[in-house]
């Protein structure tokens, strides 16, 4: 949904792109502002609110916008390997926890069903696994071995909160889908599969493995190699692709695109040089906000207030006065023709982050 704004509704577009990274709470409003037309952050505030969709960790263990049917039938497909992904952090500090157990304790604890930060639910275990310390516990609680959201009003569009956890299940209604009974076809992972080249196809079973943190879904792609098609890229790696799917001529104009930190039109790939040059990938893993042109980085982006200092993406009362600036910093030189797509949609991002009060944008020279 980059070549050209797409009339859908926040709901679908957020199915569509099967989730949106949401490590940073208010990001997701500039990458559907990105990608809809005529999106009006309330809109999104409101499916979040309404338990439509739910922030959660799941793809690579990072904190997720995705809808509440997708955590539903995908979480389990991701249990494993959120463990491990804890466990690499705290592997010495856990080793004498029984992560079932601790789960267990962490369900009696929410069975009131208030929500709790993770220090609060670290600390009414930690008498029983006191070595540990509270952070470790805490983290294999609320990214690990419980299924859990972050509720409202954190990622809601302007506010800001800190993290209070619920399991999913008192907060959507239902318990997490089970995994089906194990024939090495794994089906959940052959949707996911599909889910992924729908929205970031050609992409490589790398691509999927980096998008999803799984390892590879080889069960899943090779259940699904009757209903791909197949391509190579320019380094031979074999590429796949629903056979349905767009796949725009090589010539197509790529109009400029803001980028909201860590979007998964980055983060998605293995091999992000089909939109990044390896000399600035360190920012797509640092939080920066990319520009595009002709559908590559070629700049960041942030918002500074008139006394120079950063505003979040649409966060707090600075978003809203008049002199912020969308503050653009390029990687190389641009074109006349570019400075000027560049600035003009960089003043329509000004004018949706501060609700039509700013349309002020600075674009300075290669850095």
């Amino acid at each position: 949904m980059l070549l050209e704004r797409a009339e859908l509704p926040p709901l679908d577009a957020v199915s569509h792109l099967c989730g949106l990274q949401a490590q940073e709470p208010q990001e997701p409003f500039a990458g559907l502002w990105s990608r809809l037309r005529g999106f009006q952050p309330d809109a999104l505030s409101d499916l979040l609110t309404g338990r439509q969709v739910v922030r959660t960790h799941l793809m690579r263990r990072t904190v997720h916008l995705v809808t509440a049917a997708d955590v539903l039938a995908w979480r389990a497909r991701h249990n494993a390997m959120l463990r491990q992904r804890v466990l690499g952090v705290y592997r010495r500090e856990l080793a004498g926890v029984d992560l079932d157990e601790l789960a267990a304790a962490g369900r009696e604890v929410l069975a009131d069903g208030e929500p709790r930060s993770m220090a609060q639910l670290a600390r009414a275990v930690a008498d029983r696994w006191p070595e540990p310390g509270t952070r470790p516990l805490g983290d294999m609680l609320v990214a690990g071995v419980l299924p859990m959201v972050q509720l409202p009003p954190r990622g809601v569009w302007r506010q800001k909160a800190g993290v209070r956890n619920a399991l999913v299940s008192s907060w959507v209604g239902r318990e997490i889908d089970p995994l089906p009974t194990e024939d090495g076809s794994d089906p959940v992972g052959q949707e996911l599969v599909r889910r992924y080249l729908a929205a970031y196809g050609p992409a490589a079973t790398a691509d999927v493995r980096a998008w999803s943190g799984l390892a590879g879904l080889p069960g899943a792609v090779a259940a699904l190699r009757g209903e791909l098609v197949t391509f190579r890229d320019e380094r031979g790696r074999e590429l796949l692709d629903l056979p349905d799917a767009p796949r725009p001529d090589p010539e197509t104009p790529a109009p400029v695109r803001f980028l909201p930190a860590f979007d998964n039109a980055i983060l998605g790939y293995d091999d992000r040089t089909r939109i990044i040059d390896d000399t600035d990938r360190g920012l797509s893993v640092a939080g920066a906000r990319v520009v595009l042109v002709d559908g590559r980085v070629a700049a960041t982006w942030d918002v500074e207030t008139e006394a120079g200092t950063a505003a979040g993406t649409g966060s707090g009362k600075g978003a809203r006065e008049s002199k912020d600036t969308v503050v653009v910093t390029p990687l190389r030189a641009f074109s006349r023709s570019e400075r000027a797509e560049v600035a003009e949609e960089g003043e329509q991002l000004a004018v949706f982050l501060s609700d039509g009060e700013s349309a002020r944008v600075r674009v300075g020279r290669e850095v």
